[in-house]
């Protein structure tokens, strides 16, 4: 019976368990791998070569025998160099330089160098979190890895640094030990924050400080050195450190795009902010090999759209479904997968192409033609989606160094966090933006004169139901910061302000 070791592979940013099976018998030299495997996987015959002769045994060019390595299903198409450790531990085994007793258990995982040392490899977090649900109870992976793999809980993982580290622990010689560091209570660099040095803006501040507090979406329009960029990038420093649950998404996430360079609890909130010149599939995700995108980076964190109107349509069209679901479905010849894209989007852009509209100090040059033909780049529906818009006006930048209390707005902010979680909790969610409209009315009660009050806006400036929802989440994230049970009138108020409407002048012409 031929030999088997589990192993795994990458679909998406999730493993499915591979077997990797090796049988010989005696003739001229060969050693093939056939399961569909790229040319990563083909290459593996020569580093494992190498790699098992540096380590002292008799490699399988040396050998007067004929090896055959499947890779199992075969149906499934096999990439990427994960596959050499499996494969030069079963030709070890199958060719008797490993005792011919011992029969390897659980899952390996890992990339050889030609001189035996096991390097980095992508997509361990989901291997160790694929041998957790299958019940297998042992992983060994490259040991610059097994901090990432340690973030599972219930795994005996076993960082190697070589093969022959693999082999005197899979003989009971000797037992490979893996420092794991402690998972620290992280806080936010309060005295290096960038937001409290932004002088000015203080609506445009209070807007973020609300978008921070329930992760909602967020656009804001002004002139060219308003500060709108630097108002974007700060908000990471209002944001609390993820969560144990969210670092473990966004830790399999950037492990499978091979960005996971360290302790998965030390992960801080992701920022991405692709240039507008990025591809449809580096945004959303796909590829021949389907990997995560930028939507999928920035899961659990902040992706910003600089210049969003200078984005192709396609770009931003395909954003609708992330925004409304927190999920994107990427399908390819080859499959689909489903990508996690949970992600609060800050868009940035001015009100016309040369930015001067609506400035009472510059005069704009643009034809109204020009105006409406550069807003329109936008469509209605991808700007539906966005809960909250606010301009930022050149005129705030000459004002003192604002006095926030940036400390007390953290806390405010945590503390509102915090007050989501144990009421979402229930329902799987983290945010106020992920409430459904299933669930809303139960979610986001409201007084009866705020529920008049927003009755009688909707009826005035005919918006939409998903406008309704998004201005009733907006309200609940105010009241949370305020702390109070019920959504009252002035955090309907507050949050009308916020969401102002495309056409609205006063968002778009100030």
């Amino acid at each position: 019976m031929a030999l088997q070791i589990l192993s795994a592979t990458l679909g998406g940013i999730d493993a499915r368990l591979i077997s990797v099976q090796i049988d010989s018998q005696r003739g001229i030299h060969d050693f093939s791998i056939v399961g569909l495997g790229d040319k990563a996987v083909q290459e593996s015959i020569d580093r494992i070569d190498a790699a098992v002769r540096q380590s002292g045994f008799s490699a399988p060019s040396l050998q007067h025998k004929k090896y055959i390595v499947n890779l199992a299903p075969a149906d499934i198409k096999k990439e990427g160099s994960g596959y050499d450790l499996p494969i030069a531990i079963a030709y070890l085994i199958e060719s008797g330089q490993i005792p011919a007793k011992f029969s390897p258990t659980g899952l390996m995982i890992g990339e050889l160098s030609l001189d035996g040392t096991l390097g980095h490899t992508n997509g361990v977090l989901a291997a160790t979190m694929l041998a957790e649900s299958n019940n297998i109870k042992e992983i060994i992976v490259p040991l610059c890895n097994a901090q990432e793999a340690s973030a599972v809980d219930g795994i005996n993982v076993i960082g190697a640094q070589t093969l022959k580290d693999v082999i005197s622990h899979l003989v009971g010689t000797k037992i490979i030990p893996v420092t794991i560091s402690s998972p620290a209570n992280r806080v936010a660099k309060i005295g290096e924050s960038s937001f409290a040095h932004i002088r000015g803006q203080y609506a445009a501040k209070r807007a973020m400080i609300v978008a921070a507090a329930g992760g909602h979406n967020i656009l804001m329009i002004g002139t060219p050195g308003s500060g709108k960029t630097l108002l974007a990038r700060a908000i990471i420093d209002l944001l609390p450190p993820l969560s144990r649950r969210e670092s473990i998404e966004v830790g399999k996430i950037h492990s499978a795009a091979g960005l996971l360079r360290g302790p998965v609890h030390e992960l801080p909130r992701p920022f991405c902010s692709p240039h507008h010149t990025a591809s449809p599939v580096a945004i959303i995700g796909g590829g021949t090999a389907i990997r995560p995108g930028q939507i999928s980076l920035a899961h659990r964190g902040v992706l910003f759209l600089d210049e969003i109107p200078e984005f192709p349509r396609n770009c931003l069209e395909a954003l609708r479904q992330p925004l409304e679901d927190g999920v994107v479905t990427v399908a390819r010849a080859s499959g689909a997968a489903t990508l996690p894209a949970k992600f609060m989007l800050i868009g940035a852009m001015n009100p016309c192409p040369c930015g001067n509209f609506g400035d009472s100090n510059t005069q704009c040059i643009c034809t109204q033609h020009a105006i409406t033909k550069y807003r329109k780049r936008i469509s209605g529906p991808l700007l539906d989606r966005i809960d909250i818009r606010v301009y930022v006006g050149r005129e705030d930048i000459k004002a003192p160094e604002s006095s926030n209390d940036i400390e007390g707005i953290c806390a405010s902010i945590q503390k509102a966090r915090e007050l989501q979680f144990a009421r979402l909790a229930p329902f799987g969610l983290i945010t106020n933006s992920e409430i459904s409209h299933k669930t809303i009315d139960r979610l986001c009660k409201m007084e009866s004169s705020a529920k008049n009050l927003l009755d009688g806006a909707t009826n005035r400036k005919r918006l939409s139901l998903r406008s309704y929802h998004k201005i009733q989440k907006i309200a609940r994230t105010i009241a949370d910061l305020d702390g109070a049970d019920c959504i009252g009138d002035k955090h309907i108020a507050e949050a009308l302000a916020l969401r102002a409407e495309s056409s609205d002048e006063s968002v778009l012409a100030h």
